[in-house]
């Protein structure tokens, strides 16, 4: 795809590069339209005020830009390089466990990651398969200039949306101490009680007008842009969003060479420049800043992998897409349905790589963080952390994953370290199918400042300087997935709230509880927790998860984004008011088809329908439900939908053999279908955990109820004591030491399944405690 085009305006006008080249094609969803090709020619000049502006085009960033426009603000994406728009920095992948939710989430919300991905896709998989549907995650392997240049398209023609070409420098602030907020957010009237915050600044983390007026130290009125001729122009706007991902402040590693940068450009040598003015003006505000890393592997020449000597990965086909709409279409997604899919491939590390892993570890860079070691994601080690971590391991897998249809890059999933380059080679050589491969592009690591977001509310506006909102790295997560949720919510918000303003009124804040989506489960984890280290999403962080699947995440979250008008897309309304009745008639079919116990068991033949209890005497008489069937242990729709089928096509050949009359043959006539695609998941999960969602809302509850239960302080933090506790959270407990449940509960990476554990264990000890003591008294 061509290069995005860009004018220079003439004197006295706005002159920062602007894009507003509208694509000649067809209408699409949400406004846009679409086109592969370039830009027109056709392009005006743009005014010198926004609603929104959004600073930063990466995933936080293209969400946030789109949101706001979907809400009906006049909006810009204010950007560095037009024609970096919606890169892939690192994996060229989207989705995975947890991550795939919050795809699938940002769809439902109207966002464009999830349609994007499917049309960039060229491997896809359903991780977690064999396990139950609420911790099943999609993912898909993306073609990196196909995922580029469908964003670029996507945003170019987006309403209401500009794109600037300029580097933010700084912000426009007036400033004053309890200074008045000139976009203002009503308290909110629905019920966010299942909010995690318990602490007295609640009401502060919810709403920024009136609870956090005592914090206010100014107020945004715009941003100022570096020009390429050295001249700075100012952009008035109501509300901006920062998404700077790792250019804050970034620095750029490559074994012992520092650098300044916020990345390298793709097939080139050239550094993007990091933010260094918008660092320092956090900073003189008071904003809390720390530095977090992250790094990226080298890229490999696919011509000198041995490829027979590694595990072949192949895609699935057909694949579950990430849009609800294609899904409810019944559409697969483009290269799926062309077969132009890839294979990914797994090799391994061992001794011999483990062991130049810790010999040349003297040649790692030395991070400002962590006292040199740097602070890295926990999640997604560097090939040295996973060596240093788990020194007992033979191996470390490595997915090697094309990069594309029309390249020979390959992206080793597993292996980034920074190393000299040299060593970098040595490393991977020792590795199968990797012998003789060639390094196109060495790896490197970039450690960048990003902001505690317990200085943020749950809109992601900064409680410091009202109109100004963060998304993505800037707030401590890591991953493209996390990144794109946070933009949602901030460009959503932040659209409201200038529409809001425009009219003299305030805005109701677009907040989704813990109980509504994992993106409620990660921005309060950020704002109330904070965090310490790259934060990513795992679908143990979520107390409701068997509530919040991702097959469901329309059913969750389209209505209330079409009620805070960031869903106006009529497709995908109607698409899920579909979908709604779809499954309610089929759970309700379920309900009334009803067999003898024993004829359900001899049908199915497997056993999995009871078998031998069901054919015990005194049960002969004794019914069941599809649904009570379906929900039974190993039972799937399918097989239960073919017994309904088949009683049916029975009865109806019954009939008709009798030669009925009308009235009785049209009882009779419709035979059971399958379940769609489109529903199926939702059905069967739907039926399935019934009774475990009920519970689940007792237990979190019954465990709200006794937060303020106090923990013994000579607990031991260990495996031997705590043994379903992972490594992070006995680290950080043993830190720590809460002394309630409450405390406990506020420390970032502690999930709800963990607490309610560590619950269980301290009420049970404290029981044994009291009836040993009852027992000693009872003996004098």
């Amino acid at each position: 795809m061509p290069a995005l085009k860009s004018i220079v305006p003439t004197a006295n006008a706005f002159s920062t590069h602007v894009l507003l080249g509208k694509f000649p094609s067809t209408r699409m969803r949400n406004g846009q339209r679409s086109s592969l090709r370039n830009f027109s020619n056709s392009m005006r000049m743009s005014l010198q005020e926004y609603d929104v502006i959004v600073v930063g085009g990466g995933h936080a960033g293209c969400e946030a830009c789109t949101a706001a426009a979907r809400t009906g603000a006049k909006t810009a994406l204010l950007t560095q390089k037009l024609s970096t728009v919606g890169e892939l920095s690192c994996n060229p992948s989207i989705g995975g466990i947890g991550k795939g939710h919050l795809v699938r989430e940002i769809d439902a919300l109207g966002g464009v990651m999830g349609d994007v991905a499917d049309r960039a896709g060229i491997h896809f998989r359903m991780l977690n398969r064999r396990k139950g549907p609420a911790v099943r995650g999609p993912r898909g392997q993306m073609d990196r200039d196909l995922y580029k240049n469908h964003m670029q398209a996507v945003l170019g023609n987006y309403d209401s949306l500009d794109l600037v070409e300029g580097s933010v420098e700084d912000l426009l602030l007036d400033e004053g101490e309890a200074i008045d907020t000139l976009v203002s957010f009503r308290d909110p009237s629905e019920d966010l009680t299942l909010l995690s915050s318990l602490s007295d600044n609640k009401g502060a983390s919810l709403s920024s007008s009136d609870a956090n007026k005592r914090l206010r130290k100014a107020r945004i009125r715009g941003v100022v842009v570096n020009n390429a001729d050295g001249s700075q122009t100012e952009i008035l706007a109501k509300c901006v969003v920062i998404t700077t991902g790792t250019f804050l402040r970034g620095v750029l590693m490559l074994g012992k060479e520092r650098y300044s940068g916020g990345r390298h450009l793709r097939d080139s040598e050239e550094v993007e420049p990091p933010s260094v003015g918008l660092a320092q003006t956090l900073a003189r505000f008071g904003f809390p800043l720390g530095r977090l890393k992250t790094g990226t592997p080298a890229r490999l020449d696919g011509k000198t992998i041995d490829w027979d000597a590694c595990l072949i990965q192949p895609s699935e086909n057909p694949a579950v897409p990430f849009s609800h709409i294609r899904q409810f279409l019944a559409q697969q997604p483009p290269n799926v349905a062309a077969g132009t899919l890839i294979d990914c491939y797994m090799s391994r590390t061992n001794e011999q790589t483990h062991k130049l892993v810790m010999d040349y570890a003297h040649l790692l860079p030395e991070y400002d963080g962590l006292g040199g070691k740097g602070n890295g994601p926990r999640y997604c080690p560097s090939i040295f952390k996973k060596v240093e971590r788990f020194p007992d391991r033979d191996g470390h897998n490595s997915f090697l994953e094309p990069e594309g249809l029309n390249t020979d890059l390959v992206y080793p999933n597993g292996m980034s370290g920074p190393y000299p380059p040299e060593i970098q080679e040595k490393i991977f050589r020792t590795m199968p199918g990797l012998s003789k491969v060639e390094i196109v592009r060495p790896g490197y690591d970039v450690e960048y400042d990003y902001v505690n977001p317990q200085s943020l509310t749950h809109t992601l506006e900064t409680k410091t300087i009202s109109g100004l909102f963060l998304a993505g790295q800037i707030c401590g997560t890591t991953g493209y997935e996390e990144a794109g949720a946070q933009g949602v919510i901030a460009g959503a918000n932040a659209g409201r709230a200038a529409i809001a303003s425009s009219n003299g009124g305030s805005a109701s804040p677009f907040i989704l509880g813990r109980d509504e989506g994992y993106i409620g489960v990660l921005i309060d984890d950020l704002v109330t927790r904070g965090t310490q280290e790259p934060y990513r999403m795992f679908t143990s962080r979520a107390e409701y998860r068997i509530s919040l699947r991702a097959d469901n995440a329309d059913l969750r979250l389209t209505r209330k984004g079409v009620e805070y008008g960031i869903v106006n897309d009529e497709e995908r309304i109607a698409s899920v008011e579909a979908r709604e009745m779809m499954i309610e008639d089929r759970v309700k079919e379920l309900g009334n088809f009803k067999l003898f116990v024993t004829e359900w068991d001899q049908r199915d033949g497997s056993g999995l329908m009871g078998g031998d209890a069901m054919n015990r005497k005194g049960r002969e008489g004794q019914k069941k439900s599809a649904e009570e069937v379906l929900g039974m242990p190993h039972v799937t729709l399918e097989s239960v939908e073919r017994i309904m089928a088949q009683v049916q096509q029975e009865q109806r050949e019954k009939m008709l053999n009798e030669d009925v009359s009308d009235d009785g043959q049209a009882s009779i006539t419709s035979v059971l279908q399958p379940s769609p695609p489109s529903i199926y998941d939702t059905v069967e999960a739907t039926v399935k955990y019934k009774s475990y969602v009920t519970r689940q809302h007792k237990d979190m509850e019954s465990w709200r109820k006794a937060q303020g239960v106090r923990i013994p302080p000579d607990l031991v933090y260990d495996h031997s004591s705590l043994p379903t506790l992972s490594k992070e959270e006995l680290e950080k407990l043993a830190s720590i030491r809460p002394s309630t449940f409450a405390e406990a509960s506020q420390i970032s990476g502690m999930t709800p399944q963990s607490l309610v554990y560590l619950y269980h264990v301290v009420t049970k000890r404290i029981k044994d405690k009291d009836t040993k003591r009852a027992a000693a008294s009872a003996s004098n």
